[in-house]
């Protein structure tokens, strides 16, 4: 599909006031002859329409899928009505928030920008295992105490190099998480949808045999995305099955984590630990008690900020967009 040849009409792009401020100029040298358009600033009845749909990171904002603010209903609200909406592109590597499958039950194509934050979310969960492992939780507790308390007195770390970190998601996540974890001398198991080859020294298994890798798994690192299979992967069966001193790290999506469970095992010992950026409904509710337990690192949903993310985001949405033009298919489309 090309816009820009004589008399075509301008390509109608739907995004945000911010990023029309920022963007403006790169979308139109890749969307040719082209016209922005603006959701409503208040709620009223005016209907707009768009071809395209960029969801940029502001449009978002503080919202999550499960409380979602005026703002940016607003610009969902937009999207859904928008008779002759093709494709949206979403900031997020994930499509779950149900607006999502709205438009795609529809017909309207959805790409997500899978990888721009990969890097940054393998460098947090890798993050919260070192923290776990070396108990920065008891040192930090400490610290607020003004209390000197030497590991040497409360049990030593076990060392990293020889224990076994289950991967369950084998995406640019799972690979770069799973790359240095082998360099730090972790043996690394990935759990993808059907067992496949994986990388050199590295075991593969599918999902439907966890439960037979968790035995020995010390560390489950979840960064799969959230489907129908996964929902609820990790129950009060698999964390029974995991060994002693387990600890858990989640930085794909709440629900694929039995919340109710993962407390019990916490509270109960059978867990030693967990890193824990995504919960089951955020924001994570002020009287849960994973705000406070002592084995718990709790984060609100932010292991794939940084400031580069954004310029990531937009490079893969051009990339998509001059292809759209050309009818080549769309990078990251949701199945």
């Amino acid at each position: 599909m090309t816009t820009d040849q004589p008399g075509a009409a301008p390509l109608r792009i739907l995004l945000s006031e911010p990023a029309l401020r920022q963007y403006g100029e790169a979308i139109g040298a890749a969307a040719g002859i082209w016209e922005p358009v603006l959701a409503p600033a208040v709620d009223d009845a005016r209907q707009v329409d768009a071809d395209v749909a960029f969801v940029s990171r502001d449009v978002t904002g503080l919202s999550t899928k499960h409380e979602i603010h005026a703002a940016t209903r607003r610009f969902y609200d937009a999207m859904l009505q928008a008779p002759s909406l093709r494709w949206v592109h979403t900031h997020s590597a994930g499509a779950d928030r149900a607006v999502f499958g709205q438009l795609r039950g529809r017909g309207v194509a959805v790409s997500t920008s899978s990888g721009a934050n990969a890097a940054v979310v393998a460098q947090t969960a890798l993050a919260g295992v070192l923290a776990l492992a070396r108990h920065f939780p008891q040192l930090l507790a400490a610290q607020r105490e003004r209390r000197w308390a030497p590991l040497i007195g409360s049990g030593l770390p076990r060392d990293l190099q020889g224990q076994t970190a289950t991967i369950v998601g084998w995406g640019p996540i799972g690979q770069q998480l799973g790359a240095v974890l082998k360099l730090l001398g972790l043996e690394v198991v990935a759990v993808r949808q059907r067992a496949a080859p994986a990388a050199d020294d590295i075991a593969c298994v599918g999902v439907d045999d966890l439960p037979d890798v968790l035995p020995r798994t010390d560390w489950l690192i979840l960064a799969c995305p959230l489907t129908e299979r996964t929902r609820g992967l990790v129950g009060a069966q698999a964390l029974a099955l995991l060994p002693a001193g387990a600890r858990l790290v989640n930085i794909a999506r709440g629900e694929v984590v039995d919340e109710g469970a993962l407390i019990a095992a916490l509270r109960d010992g059978r867990l030693a630990g967990a890193y824990l950026d995504v919960f089951a409904h955020e924001p994570l509710d002020a009287d849960s008690p994973l705000w406070a337990m002592p084995n718990v690192i709790a984060t609100p949903h932010s292991a794939g900020f940084s400031d580069g993310n954004a310029a990531r985001v937009l490079g893969i949405f051009l990339d998509n967009l001059r292809g759209w033009r050309n009818g080549k298919p769309l990078r990251n489309r949701v199945p």
